[in-house]
């Protein structure tokens, strides 16, 4: 069973930072990728971020040039850096990780989400 562990989340004045944790079960590289989505009240569900096990990653425009995803295959943890925050980000983030089930079933697993606010 693989289990993803959100951590970092938290109240934070505009123009303030923070930096989340997913906590993965195992190794980090059997996923084909691992990211970052977010959940705001009234919302659907956005992509955050993305990142291969190659190391190239993708954002969202609104969060390009402030936020930064890395991972550490060492520790099995991926991890978003969130800088120059504003109101608009505030949000549950949900870690997510893709993979392939016995080498050929397409597969998504899910954290628990973290909640992040960031009053004006």
């Amino acid at each position: 069973q693989v289990q993803l562990v959100e951590s970092g989340g938290g109240l934070v004045q505009a123009g303030g930072s923070l930096r989340l944790s997913c906590a993965a079960s195992g190794s980090i590289f059997s996923f084909d990728t691992l990211g970052w989505y977010r959940q705001a009240p009234g919302k659907q569900r956005e992509l955050v971020s993305v990142i291969t096990n190659g190391g190239s990653a993708n954002y969202a425009d609104s969060v390009k040039g402030r936020f930064t995803i890395s991972r550490d295959n060492a520790e099995n943890t991926v991890y978003l850096q969130m800088n120059s925050l504003k109101p608009e980000d505030t949000a549950v983030y949900y870690c997510n990780a893709a993979t392939t089930l016995a080498g050929f079933i397409p597969y998504e697993y899910w954290g628990q989400g973290t909640q992040v606010t960031v009053s004006s």
